[in-house]
């Protein structure tokens, strides 16, 4: 029988002492003079009336997000936080009874005692840290994709919201969508018998191979430069979207690369319908990052130990993005003359089982090959959710959300470990899960990062 290896059992993190508002600001790195500052009590019932919410990013996936979360019943929104006033305008218009804020400390601060929940749809750089210090304050947390920016921040997260027993969701939507929910169900049903390896892969470019242009550029009026740094070291604004908006997933200290941007998606069926837990190891056969940015067309094989549902005592998943894709052989699997233009989807992932090939395109119906072997195959029926009101009900204490940080987070941890390894080109890197630590002392460097001075936070 394949050896099952199951997520670490993490040990219990006493929770802290409530915070007082001093020692709260004194974290944080900030002294406002705020309004009397009030902890809940974090075994309190969930509550049964609206929920109080509060936005941090509010444009591009954060517009999105609040616009779901507002549709939900027993909500309001009741705090609006972004950097850039300028961008957060179309929401300020929407919500115009939400009290706004560019800071996010200053938000808590001054309106966390009164809150519930909140959604955080910032760069992916600033995920933990306001996530860390909002559970610590009691808020239930929705975080958007990936979970967080570093190995130590993901699994931290995860056992900040057990010890505060916070509900939480990672906002990898199309876990909830019903093909994804299918081709999970078909593959723990054995449709293609035990799965040897899974390719996946994305056409996205999020990576640079030129340095970064040697100016200073004035920030535009309404951005909070400093803020939008947040835990990063300082350096001078460039405009022409270097950063921010558009570009920051393909700077190393802001964003996590295409691998980071898209594989908590496209990963997601994988783990769960094959029951992954943490890789074993990790190799990147694509170029290392340089200039400060993460490089194009990445290669990845992760090693798994193997599960109930897989061939052999481990199993591999490979990765490609950009021009990469998966070799020869294997699209040589499927019958491309029965796709949309003959070729595979742009993103998506191929499972390699003992009885047959599962292609789960992202975001669309699965197909079986040989197709003449499945041609009165009934898929199982399985319904949808909606990812965002699943999370707001779970506030409620009616019923759970199924991407809370024990799945997101090694799912997370998981994404996280290709872009270390994109480092060291040509190197397997060993992983102990239970440890946070490589075979390698160079790549345990990069497993947690110190923040900024005046940005730390407590359980960080």
């Amino acid at each position: 029988m394949p050896t099952i290896t199951h997520p670490p059992v993490l040990p219990p993190v006493p929770p802290p002492a409530a915070p007082t508002r001093r020692a709260f600001l004194k974290t944080v790195g900030l002294a406002f003079a705020a309004a009397p500052f009030v902890t809940r009590n974090l075994m309190a019932d969930p509550p049964t009336g609206r929920l109080r919410h509060a936005a941090v990013g509010l444009s591009g996936m954060g517009w999105q997000d609040l616009q779901q979360i507002s549709s939900c019943d027993h909500l309001e929104i009741a705090a609006l936080c972004d950097v850039d006033a300028t961008l957060a305008a179309k929401a300020r218009e929407a919500f115009p009874a939400a009290r706004f804020f560019r800071d996010w400390r200053e938000m808590l601060a001054k309106m966390g005692g009164t809150l519930d929940t909140l959604n955080i749809s910032t760069p992916d750089h600033m995920h933990a840290p306001i996530a860390a210090a909002a559970m610590n304050l009691g808020l239930h947390a929705y975080v958007e994709k990936p979970l967080a920016h570093e190995l130590h921040e993901a699994r931290r997260m995860r056992e900040i919201a057990r010890a505060k027993k916070r509900v939480t969701q990672m906002g990898i939507q199309i876990h909830s969508n019903a093909h994804y929910r299918t081709a999970a169900r078909t593959l723990r049903e054995g449709a293609i018998g035990k799965v040897r390896e899974v390719h996946s892969w994305c056409y996205k470019t999020w990576g640079d191979a030129a340095p970064a242009p040697k100016r200073a550029d004035p920030v535009p009026d309404g951005l909070d430069w400093d803020g939008w740094l947040g835990v990063c070291a300082a350096r001078p604004y460039i405009g022409d979207k270097y950063y921010h908006p558009g570009n920051w997933r393909k700077r190393l200290d802001f964003g996590t690369g295409t691998l980071g941007d898209m594989a908590c998606h496209i990963f997601d069926p994988v783990f769960d319908g094959l029951d992954l837990a943490a890789p074993v190891s990790v190799r990147s056969d694509g170029a290392a990052p340089a200039h400060g940015n993460w490089a194009l067309d990445a290669r990845v094989r992760y090693t798994f130990a193997g599960t109930p549902f897989t061939s052999g005592d481990t199993l591999n998943l490979f990765w490609y993005d950009g021009s990469n894709h998966p070799p020869a052989e294997v699209t040589a699997l499927v019958e491309l003359d029965k796709l949309k233009d003959n070729k595979l989807p742009g993103q998506g992932s191929l499972f390699i089982g003992e009885k047959g090939v599962l292609l789960l395109p992202h975001v669309s119906r699965l197909a079986l090959f040989p197709t003449a072997n499945f041609k009165d195959f009934q898929l199982p029926r399985v319904a949808g959710a909606n990812h965002w009101k699943q999370f707001v009900e779970a506030c409620r204490g009616n019923g759970r959300t199924t991407a809370d940080f024990d799945y997101a987070g090694p799912l997370t941890e998981a994404v996280l470990l290709g872009g270390i390894a994109a480092r060291f080109p040509k190197t397997t890197l060993k992983w102990d899960s239970a440890a946070l630590k490589f075979d390698l002392k160079a790549a345990d460097k990069l497993v947690r990062r110190h923040y900024r001075k005046g940005w730390e936070i407590a359980g960080l």
